[in-house]
Parts: C-alpha cells; structure tokens; sequence
C-alpha cells in the first residue's frame, strides 16, 4: 500500500507539473492570419487617406484660385459630370457603350499583341541568329513615338475599330517581346543540354522546356500590358472616332 501511494503520489505530482506544458500553443497559422488581415485593412485605410488627401488639396487649390480650374478642373465638376453620363447619358449615347467599346478595343489589342509578343520573344530568343539580325529592326521601332504610330494606324486603316487595336496592340506587343525574350534566355542551358540528350525535339524543348521556364516573365508583363491596352485604346480614340472614351473625352474638352 505504501509503494501504491508513493506511485500514486509521485504520478499526481508528475501530472501537475506537465499540465501547464500539455496546454495547446496559440494556433500561429491563425495569428498569422490575424496579422496578415490587420495589415491590408491598415494597408487599404492609408491608400483611402491618400487619395482623400490628394482630391481635397486639388479642390482646395481650385477653389482658392492657385490652380486654373480651366485646365485642372474640380474633383467635384468631374464628379457633378460624370453623375449625369451615369444617370442622362452622354452626348455619344449611353456611357456604357463608350466603356463597350474602348474595352471591346483594349481586349482585341492585348490579345493580339500578347500573342505576337510570346511569338516574336520566344522565336529570337531560341535562335541567336534572327535576334541578332531583327534585333536592331526591333529597338529602332520600339523607339517611335506611340502618338505617331497611333497617327499613322489611323490613316492606313481608318477610323473603325481596327486601328484602336493595332495601336492597343503595338503598346502591348513590346513589353511582353522584351519580356519573354528575356525569360527564354534565362533559361537554365544545362536544363536544356539535358533535355536534348534525353532526345527532346526542338517543339518539345519549346513547349516542355523554353516556354514553361519563361512563364513567370510573360505572366509579369500581362500585369502592366493591359493597362497600356487601355491607354492606346483611348489614343486611337482621339486621332478620331465614332464612340468611345477617347471620342467622349475629345467632346467633352
């Protein structure tokens, strides 16, 4: 009996002491969590108190006359106006078949310059002879102006949608060429020394190897590429046009 209650001791005493060691750490998956949340609530009220900031100084200096409201206008004018495309219409017809449109346009040009883009950028940077050959063709006409280009698509082709695209589909082709031509040549040589002893063809080692390793690069560019759609969209728009945001902003002027 003494030697049952030393152990029944001793194991009493040996649970009270692990007791407080057996609790449960905090879950840190869920604190990361806490903290990663608490960051983009902190990271959005400090981008909301910006762009407060930013509308009320331009108002501010409007209305106290340090800004020509001519040519800045007033965040509360733009506002006041864009209520009344929203709720009237425009003088083109209803705002959101402007926004159609330009979108309609922005979407072809990205398509199509992304494709070339990948193309052109995959084929130069495979083959050391077209890059250099076409590489100097290709920086002289990355080098002009996208206004003339813009000017000269207007011209050839008219005034329809296709021009819209072409000059969408020039600002967009550059920054994903330079970018998967770059991925391609960053591609690690003895990955691809390896895949031609295993016997992988020039289109398996395109598809399998060139274009998987370069993805990351040409998804990189399709981030800021649509954007530029956008933008050569809206400047087609202007050298002339039937309907769109570029045409409305030219009306509007």
């Amino acid at each position: 009996m003494n030697v049952r209650s030393a152990a029944a001791r001793l194991d009493v005493r040996v649970n009270a002491q692990t007791a407080p060691a057996g609790r449960p750490l905090p879950d840190l998956a869920a604190r990361r969590r806490r903290d990663a949340q608490r960051r983009r609530l902190s990271v959005a009220g400090l981008r909301l108190s910006l762009g407060v900031v930013i509308l009320g100084a331009w108002e501010l200096t409007t209305r106290l006359g340090w800004v020509d409201v001519f040519f800045w206008s007033q965040p509360s004018a733009i506002a006041q106006k864009l209520w009344i495309w929203i709720t009237q219409g425009t003088d083109l017809g209803p705002l959101w078949d402007q926004v159609l449109v330009t979108m309609e346009e922005t979407v072809g040009g990205f398509i199509v310059g992304s494709i070339l883009g990948v193309i052109f950028g995959v084929a130069l940077g495979r083959s050391r002879l077209l890059s250099d050959v076409l590489g100097p063709y290709i920086k002289g006409a990355n080098a002009i102006p996208r206004v003339v280009v813009g000017a000269l698509f207007a011209v050839a082709l008219g005034l329809d949608i296709r021009s819209k695209i072409a000059t969408a589909a020039v600002l967009v082709f550059f920054v994903v060429f330079f970018n998967a031509f770059q991925g391609v040549r960053e591609v690690d040589r003895n990955l691809i020394a390896n895949a031609r002893i295993l016997g992988a063809g020039d289109r398996q080692l395109t598809t399998e190897i060139l274009i998987p390793s370069a993805l990351s690069w040409i998804v990189a560019s399709l981030h800021t590429s649509f954007g530029l759609a956008l933008v050569g969209a809206v400047v087609g728009e202007l050298f002339g046009a039937t309907q769109g945001l570029g045409e409305l902003i030219y009306a509007a002027k």
